[in-house]
């Protein structure tokens, strides 16, 4: 394990799932394992995040990480309009109104400052490189930066930005793509492993589409120190996935990157809403995740799986309803077979 590096014996991350599914039981299910648990600031103020890193504390001694949002431009208040437009009819017929799609970032300079104090074992970032300050806040407070990357030229300003290690992205991942919203490339993770090595020595984190022993096998042999998994987590206990949510990624259902419930690029299942709204849906976060927010909340109190975002990656079908301790040490008996079997 390199020495910049949180230890972390099974070699398993839980992804930060922001807006519910990464809970302080499930980040100290998976710690409590030997994995490295997550928190997910985005969406939550910063008193919340504080307060949950305090009852994880309380409950777990196991290292963890969180998740900061970086800042992204402002869309196109005209399409964002026109978008909102399209969606009043299906909001009205889930009995609710739309949000007010304002452009914010995400309390990110108090997150960082808060962060920089809470010192957890790692702080990663999504949607890009952030400000400047904030790797120098977090590193002036000896907190590891993690920053997160879908491409090798990603990578090597990412590098460049002052990053202690990568988290490596691929096209199969579930949820919000992490790097740049625009990727015409769409490299899967072991090529993109591979693209990234080419461009520095720094830590790498696997992501997308690891879901078994043998794919935390592939991507450690691949060059990966460590893999990040998400979807795998979504069916256990501790996770805060609603239950309609659950049910979906049982099922077969083929998946889609579309940006119609957050305007930002996300791989989630098909269903009605994407099928629909895919097309018309502006590159304009988090406005358009304002506007969206009280139709899916609506949708998921009605258990209604075709209104609302069912992140999933690629590999769903293998996410299993077990306990997460249990999952990550199962991981990573699986993995050492693999490797063992490998061998030649």
């Amino acid at each position: 394990m390199p020495l910049d590096l949180p230890a972390v014996p099974s070699r398993v991350v839980a992804a930060p799932m922001a807006g519910g599914p990464s809970t302080v039981e499930l980040a100290a299910a998976v710690g409590d394992a030997g994995g490295l648990g997550s928190l997910a600031a985005g969406y939550r103020t910063p008193a919340a995040v504080a307060e949950e890193v305090e009852r994880l504390r309380a409950v777990s001694a196991a290292p963890f990480g969180v998740n900061v949002f970086s800042p992204v431009p402002p869309g196109d208040p005209a399409r964002v309009a026109a978008y909102a437009e399209l969606l009043a009819p299906r909001a009205a017929g889930l009995g609710t109104a739309l949000g007010e799609p304002v452009h914010t970032d995400d309390d990110h300079d108090a997150k960082v400052a808060l962060l920089a104090e809470l010192r957890p074992a790692v702080v990663s970032f999504a949607f890009g490189v952030p400000p400047a300050r904030s790797v120098e806040a977090l590193h002036a407070a000896d907190v590891p930066v993690w920053l997160t990357v879908t491409s090798p030229e990603e990578a090597a300003e990412a590098a460049a930005a002052g990053a202690d290690a990568l988290v490596v992205q691929g096209w199969e991942a579930g949820g919000h793509r992490g790097g740049s919203d625009d990727e015409p490339a769409q490299l899967g993770t072991l090529p993109l492993l591979a693209l990234v090595r080419r461009v520095t020595d720094l830590p790498l984190v696997a992501a997308g589409g690891i879901a078994d022993g043998q794919g935390v096998a592939a991507v450690l042999a691949a060059g990966a120190a460590l893999a990040q998994l998400g979807t795998a987590f979504l069916r256990t206990p501790e996770a805060g996935t609603s239950p309609a949510h659950a049910a979906a990624l049982a099922t077969d259902r083929p998946t889609t990157v579309t940006r119609a419930f957050t305007g930002r690029s996300a791989r989630a299942l098909v269903n009605r809403a994407t099928a629909e709204l895919s097309a018309a849906a502006p590159a304009a976060y988090p406005e358009v995740h304002l506007l969206t927010a009280p139709l899916r909340a609506a949708a998921r109190a009605a258990g209604d799986a075709e209104e609302m975002h069912l992140w999933a990656g690629e590999a769903h079908v293998l996410a299993e309803e077990v306990p997460a301790g249990e999952l990550v040490r199962r991981l990573a008996a699986e993995a050492r077979e693999a490797l063992a079997a490998a061998r030649f």
